[in-house]
Parts: C-alpha cells; structure tokens; sequence
C-alpha cells in the first residue's frame, strides 16, 4: 500500500471567499446564475455550487469569468493566491492520473455509486459520513475534486467505460429521499451516454465473481494496464499480469452476472419514480 504522501489542495474557507466575491461581482454586473452560466457555457449548478464555496473555482474558469464581469484579473488572483492545505494522499493521486490517461475503464462497486457517476449531493453525503468526520473545508474540498473528475465524460474523446453495481447500493439511502431520487435518475441518465455501459448485479444472482470486493481496470492510451483496489485507510495499485488478468476475469464474470444493459435501465427507471 503507497504511503500517505500529500498534495497541496486549496483551503475550502478561502473557497467560500473566492466564492462570495463571485456572487458580488455577478450581481454588480447584472447576471443572474442562470445568464451568466450560459454566456460562459458553464452549468448553473456549478455556478451556484462555487459561490456557496461548495466547489473550487477553476484557473480557467476564473479567467472567463474575469473577462465576462469585467473584474480586470481580481479572481484569477484570488484564487492564485489562496492558502493551501495538504490533505490528499498519492495513491487518490495516481487514481485521477489513471482515469485521465484512460482509453477503458471497468469498474465493479459494492459500496456506493462510483465517484464518476454521483452526483453532489449524494458525494456531500458518502464524504459526510466519514469517521473521523471531515471537517467543513475538508468535505468541500473533496466533494469538489470528487466533481472535479467527472470532467472526462466531456473530453473530446473519453473514454470507454463499464460499471457494474452490486444492486444493494441504489437502496442505501444516505441523504433525503428527494436527493436519492435525484442519484438514481442520475444513473439513468449516464446510462444512456455513448460509451458508458452501467450493469446491475441483483440481489436473487446466484454466483458472484467479487465477493472480495471493490475494483477498477484501466486500460491507458499506450495500451497498459492497471488494476486498482481498495483498502483500509488505503488502496493498491496493481501491474502484475496475473493479477490484472484475475481481475479482469471477474469482471467478465461479473458482467455475464449482472442484469442486462436495458433491464438495468428498467430497473432504474422504476427505482427513480
């Protein structure tokens, strides 16, 4: 298991700084949320997420955003200049550089919906319930870098990817009911995405290829592969032959296993009413 080596992330209380400035410059220049997230194609929600300091503004959006509120550089800046603190460990490191050099990714979860395919609220409530609890700037921060990985389903050419969901994570509920709603409609929204196929694997299956757990395999551009599993305080990353090739004989197992592409769409069309 790699040691906890640190990277600088931002501090979540200047976040809220950086994002109460936002909100006062928007509101000078006569935006709304809503008209100042199309004239800078970026989503509403993101918008509203980052001037309530839930999300971390990025260096290229603040210089969009610069330019659009006619703020002469004052939030590019601001979050130049922002205190850091130290708080993710190398192996989360190596995790995002997996998924952003991706050219597949097959994913096999029996925890909580896969960080790629949650949505805030619900990535608020899985880091909410971390012991020892995350404090307000920690939970921001990595609600924030969690969010923040989802950007590859917007490259110009993502990735391919699989999931399958062992079918007792869409009954957890772990927020309100109307935002567990909002995650399950979530997934069925994803399933429909060009290259994404999501499975679930119902609780009547008779076999089950991953009773030892969680993992994902990548296949990067310059073809390797990597496997990855969790521990503990901790997780692995594998480049052994025989162990990326057990995995991925789960994961066939598991898909041949798993419901069908459309029973699982029907299935989260019923859970999502």
């Amino acid at each position: 298991m790699y040691a906890k080596k640190r990277h600088r992330l931002k501090n979540g209380s200047a976040a809220k700084m950086v994002g109460a400035q936002l909100a006062t410059f928007r509101r000078a220049a006569g935006y709304t949320q809503e008209s100042l997230a199309e004239r800078a194609v970026i989503g509403a929600d993101t918008i509203a997420s980052i001037e309530q300091g839930r999300r971390l503004l990025k260096p290229d959006q603040a210089d969009l955003l610069d330019k659009l509120l006619d703020t002469k550089g004052t939030l590019a800046a601001a979050l130049e200049h922002m205190p850091e603190m130290g708080m993710t460990p190398l192996w989360t490191q190596q995790l995002f550089e997996l998924e952003k050099d991706a050219a597949t990714i097959s994913s096999y979860e029996n925890q909580v919906v896969p960080g790629l395919l949650q949505t805030e609220p619900y990535t608020r409530a899985v880091f909410g319930n971390r012991l020892p609890a995350y404090t307000h700037d920690e939970l921001a921060l990595h609600t924030s870098e969690r969010l923040d990985r989802q950007a590859l389903f917007q490259q110009k050419a993502p990735p391919t990817v699989t999931f399958v969901l062992w079918e007792p994570i869409l009954h957890l509920h772990l927020s309100t009911d109307a935002e567990h709603k909002e995650q399950i409609r979530h997934l069925r929204t994803m399933a429909d995405l060009p290259g994404l196929t999501l499975q679930v694997l119902p609780l009547d299956v008779r076999g089950h290829a991953a009773l030892s757990g969680t993992f994902v395999l990548f296949e990067t551009r310059d073809h390797r592969q990597v496997g990855y599993t969790e521990l503990v305080g901790g997780a692995r990353i594998h480049e052994d032959p025989e162990i990326v090739s057990l995995l991925a004989q789960r994961h066939a197992m598991l898909r041949t296993q798993a419901l069908n592409i459309q029973d699982t769409k029907s299935l989260l069309e019923r859970l999502g009413e």
